[in-house]
């Protein structure tokens, strides 16, 4: 039997106390919103955008802020948590509590993005190309963070590099969560909780070694899909913006194709966070909508063509 990687990484860069410090979650998004401004900026100095390097820093923070983060909170509330939402519509507000959806993220990017640029006097599509190019930044180290989480994880298999997810166990049979509480109680009888086990499995090389053989081996969809939505779709976006002249909008519509495309490959080894809709995962459900947006970005670009500065007569 392979000696799979139980997961023991530790949420936080620096606790100051118990659940209170720097997460590597927050460090993920302020590291792509550094990354996508620098990259942003490097686009619009070689004439690829319609807003100077010195209006990129108020456009990527109002992005962050009303686009990413209030949009992709707000998907995930009525993506995936609707009843809870209705029934205590304040529960947006618990950032801290996890659960970003980075489909309701894109809705909210479209929003902010059009309401910028017409107060701007600017091109929206053309902004949005260029943001789209930066955005799977964003995406990988999203994903990263969520691995190092262990949360979002990947359906059980039996490949060498399975990892096992100590955080399965809320959602596991309650003869398998109570089999592993039982044995956390064994080494400390203080840990009585699932939420004692998780938070004590780092700390505690015996702790682990029991677990393995009680959790599942798992896919680390997290990676893959931080290669997929992140690596691979940057590296298309970033060929297609530098090394062909497209109309305004075409990379807009390009970004939903693909992003939907690698999401819903990526879907296939993640376990549903969710329930199914028909055979599909509410993420690949979700992501056919953005296959029509990305035709219609498409269509209008080539049906009135409009181009960034530097390939303006």
């Amino acid at each position: 039997m392979l000696a799979y990687f139980v997961h023991d990484l530790n949420p936080f860069l620096l606790e100051f106390s118990s659940g209170f410090g720097l997460r590597w979650y927050g460090l993920a998004y302020v590291a792509a919103f550094v990354v996508g401004y620098w990259l942003f900026v490097w686009l619009a100095r070689r004439g690829y955008s319609d807003i100077s390097p010195a209006q990129i820093g108020d456009f990527i923070t109002g992005t962050a802020l009303f686009g990413v983060i209030l949009g992709g909170r707000l998907g995930y509330m009525v993506f995936y948590d609707w009843e809870n939402f209705i029934a205590n519509p304040l529960v947006i507000l618990k950032f801290w509590d996890g659960g970003m959806s980075s489909h309701g993220g894109m809705l909210g990017i479209i929003v902010f993005t059009w309401i910028y640029a017409k107060r701007a006097g600017v091109s929206w599509t053309n902004i949005g190309d260029n943001l789209v190019v930066v955005a799977p930044i964003g995406l990988f180290f999203g994903r990263c963070a969520n691995f190092i989480n262990g949360e979002l994880f990947g359906r059980v298999t039996t490949v060498p590099w399975a990892v096992q997810f100590p955080k399965e166990l809320y959602g596991a049979p309650p003869e398998t969560a109570r089999l592993a509480v039982s044995e956390a109680a064994q080494i400390n009888p203080k840990w009585t909780t699932i939420s004692d086990v998780i938070e004590n499995v780092r700390n505690s090389p015996e702790l682990r070694e029991q677990l393995a053989g009680t959790l599942s081996p798992r896919h680390p969809s997290q990676i893959y899909e931080a290669l997929l939505e992140g690596a691979v779709l940057f590296t298309i976006l970033w060929i297609l913006r530098t090394r062909f002249r497209l109309p305004n909008g075409v990379l807009t519509g390009i970004f939903f194709i693909a992003y939907a495309v690698l999401r819903f490959l990526g879907e296939i080894f993640r376990e549903p966070d969710a329930p199914m809709v028909a055979w599909l995962s509410r993420g690949q459900f979700l992501s056919l909508f953005l296959i029509g947006i990305g035709l219609a970005f498409i269509g209008f670009a080539f049906r009135k063509p409009t181009w960034a500065p530097k390939f303006r007569p």
